[in-house]
């Protein structure tokens, strides 16, 4: 982990709140989602990266079983007995919930204090949540002495999610963050948790575009959308969406409600963009790549239902801007962010052509990142 003034804030304002210095700095990256969206939590594909945005935390071990964490982005401390859980409200939940998967899972844990900061934007759909999930067990494995297994700790920390804050996502952003690699996206297969790394395109960037709406993603439509490809995976009667073809889904619609019909498509064709999108990038294909990402914000803005107008406008504004391969929204849906890819040449104009476009199409303020591929959560010991 490089330096950063993150890095630097957590450290100046540990030292302020709790005198000297941590014993570590914890990174967890946010994650931005290429290609495969709703797919994860139906055992399909994913092609997912890491951000350079992340959570950061300056933590120091404890002699007894509290947990006391500052955030500065929140300006509150929040605390907890890791004996004594109980569920409550607000962004202290996550690292609750974490703790509490932890232990579950069998692993004896030990108190710590820390400052935490984040700079992945709160409900713009690039995980924040699940990055500072991530991050969370990255300390309390460190605080505990324990070995750092990522695949196990992503596993835990999406738990965190679904059985302690009650959001029932699939298992893409934890494992991104935890398992992220420099200058690649990860395919990921959902049923296995099997990884491969996928270059990005030589002279190319991912911009991130951020609407500046937002959204709550427990109380979005997202939990009723799960269900809802559940109920078609029943009366399809296969294990997961995943495992139905675009063409068995074809001969199959009759099994299927109305309601019911594009949801399934979706999810069955954008797997296979998914894995097609793979490729692609693995032989240097920009240009197929970003085909794929127009084709899934169709298939997201009218099969799935989970655009905006706002997401249609800042995709559609990065579509017609200079470099641009293609781009669609990311995340959940309903708000947030799109992602763009584009010649690394031309991304000064991209980004001011996308902003400008955004604005005058909605009179909203546009904020693009531009970002190449990071590594997964790190840990660095102070002094």
């Amino acid at each position: 982990m490089s330096t950063s003034t993150a890095e630097e804030r957590v450290l100046r304002a540990f030292a302020e709140r709790f005198g000297g210095d941590p014993a570590w700095i914890v990174q967890a990256p946010g994650r931005v989602n290429l290609l495969g969206e709703h797919t994860d939590y139906n055992d399909g594909f994913v092609l997912p990266m890491a951000l350079h945005l992340g959570a950061w935390m300056a933590v120091r071990p404890r002699t007894d079983g509290r947990v006391v964490l500052r955030s500065l982005d929140f300006e509150e401390e929040q605390e907890f007995d890791l004996a004594r859980l109980t569920r409550g409200k607000g962004w202290i939940e996550y690292v609750k919930g974490t703790a509490w998967a932890l232990q579950e899972a069998g692993l004896s844990l030990r108190g710590w204090e820390g400052v935490l900061t984040g700079e992945v934007p709160i409900g713009a759909g690039l995980s924040s949540s699940a990055a500072l999930e991530v991050a969370s067990a990255r300390a309390f494995v460190a605080a505990a002495g324990l070995p750092w297994q990522p695949v196990t700790a992503a596993r835990l920390a999406q738990r965190a999610e679904n059985g302690w804050v009650g959001m029932q996502c699939g298992i893409m952003d934890q494992l991104v963050i935890a398992c992220g690699r420099e200058d690649h996206a990860l395919l990921i297969d959902c049923r296995d948790l099997s990884t491969r790394p996928i270059p990005l395109p030589r002279g190319t960037v991912v911009a991130v575009l951020d609407t500046s709406t937002r959204r709550a993603l427990v109380d979005s439509t997202y939990n009723e959308r799960r269900a809802r490809c559940e109920e078609a995976t029943r009366r399809l009667g296969v294990r997961a969406l995943r495992d139905v073809t675009p063409e068995d889904l074809e001969r199959k619609m009759e099994m299927l409600t109305a309601g019911l019909r594009p949801l399934a498509r979706h999810v069955v064709t954008e797997n296979a963009r998914t894995l097609a999108a793979a490729e692609a990038m693995t032989r240097g294909d920009a240009a197929a790549m970003g085909r794929l990402m127009d084709a899934s914000h169709r298939s997201l803005r009218d099969d799935f239902g989970v655009s905006s107008p706002a997401l249609d406008a800042i995709v559609a504004a990065a579509q017609a801007a200079p470099g641009c391969f293609g781009a669609r929204m990311t995340g959940a849906g309903l708000a947030g962010c799109a992602v763009a890819l584009l010649e690394e040449g031309a991304a000064a104009a991209f980004a001011a052509e996308t902003e400008r476009a955004y604005r005058a199409q909605t009179s909203l303020q546009a904020a693009v990142h531009l970002s190449r591929p990071s590594g997964g959560a790190g840990v660095k010991a102070v002094g």
